[in-house]
Order: structure tokens, then sequence, then C-alpha cells
């Protein structure tokens, strides 16, 4: 076997396609990923137990339930009772969706975190409740979960090629893609985990350095 730049060459243009579209990706299911999930942080705070209940019940569905199966759900299934998205905009909430009950997890751990003097101080001063999150807990909690945060970010950068099997093309789809046209599985292939590697390395690097700087 020998290595063939030409074929590189080749695959290029679609590898600057499919880095593009995997960046939104994980752009867009992070954004929804974090906004989501601390939604659901904050209704497992509620006193109501009508809330908390079905919360749990949901977020648990989804934590223990592979995200493939809840891909293929929303891409196949939602159709038939007249839910319809494109494949790119169902792939980008299947992963949001998905890792919001993971970053549920961490919001939580770091509203607990949160010195109970915090709270109390905030009912010294008689603050209203939405004002002593929004100002008091929130920025304290996220300051402590951001590095958290990152270590999901770069999980759902190496999921991304999972929406390759609802035809979205992002690196891994533009490679299967060119290698199936070419006959050449080996190029490709191997631009593509370097690709991976170069974009999570650092991202790894840079979680580690913000845990040391932030969480202290």
């Amino acid at each position: 076997m020998t290595w063939d730049w030409g074929a590189v060459a080749d695959f290029m243009p679609r590898f600057w396609d499919g880095l593009l579209l995997t960046l939104q990706i994980l752009a867009f299911g992070s954004l929804i990923s974090f906004a989501l999930g601390l939604v659901w942080a904050l209704l497992m705070r509620t006193p109501s137990r009508w809330v908390r209940w079905p919360v749990g019940v949901v977020t648990e569905f989804i934590r223990n339930t592979p995200l493939l199966v809840q891909l293929f759900f929303l891409f196949y299934v939602l159709p038939e009772w007249g839910v319809t998205a494109s494949a790119l905009t169902t792939g980008v909430f299947a992963i949001g969706l998905h890792y919001s009950t993971y970053t549920m997890q961490v919001y939580r751990a770091g509203i607990e975190a949160v010195p109970a003097g915090q709270w109390e101080a905030a009912t010294a001063l008689n603050l209203p409740m939405t004002r002593t999150w929004r100002v008091v807990i929130l920025p304290q909690a996220i300051r402590r979960v951001v590095p958290a945060l990152g270590n999901y970010v770069i999980a759902m950068l190496k999921d991304t090629p999972i929406l390759m099997t609802i035809t979205v093309m992002e690196m891994l789809g533009e490679a299967r893609l060119f290698a199936q046209e070419n006959f050449q599985f080996t190029e490709p292939l191997t631009v593509i985990g370097v690709a991976f590697i170069v974009i999570a390395y650092p991202a790894s690097l840079l979680v580690r350095a913000l845990e040391r700087r932030l969480v202290r």
C-alpha cells in the first residue's frame, strides 16, 4: 500500500466543507445543550414534585438511551406524526437534547456548590428570587462548571459523525462518500482522524487550563 497525495488533494475541498458543517453542528448543539440543561436544572429545583417528577423521568430516559436511537426516532418517527425538519436541524437538536441531560447534572452540581451563606445573604437583602438567581447564584455556579461543560463540548465533537446516518455530510460523511466513489479509504479516513485530534486535543488542554484558573 502506498500513500496517495493526489487523493488527499482531491479530498481536501470536501474535507473543508465537512469541517465547516461539523463546527456548525458543534456550535449550535452546544448552545442547545447549555441552555436546555440549565432549564432542566432549574426545573429540578422547583418545590413542586409535579414539575420535578416529569422532568426527572424525561431526562433519565434521554440520558439512558443511545443517541443513535434518539436520532432515528426524531428523523424517522416524528414525520409520521406530522413533525418534520431537515436532517441537519434534526441532528443538531438531537445532539443538543441528548447532552442537555448531562449538562443539567453539571449545573446542579455547580448550584449546590454555591455556599449557603450566599443564599442567606440574598434573603437578608430581601432580593427577589429571580434577582437572586440572576445576580448571586448563577454567576457563581456557572463559573465553577465551565470546565465540565467544556468536556461535554469535546464529547459532542466526537459524536458528530453519528449524524452521517441521517445523511448529514459532516467530516466523516464526506470522507466515506469520497472513499466509496474513488475506492480510496486510507487517505480520507486518515485525514479525518488527524483532524479530530487536531481539534480535540488543544480543546482538552484549554479545558484543563480553565479548570486550573476557575476552580480554585
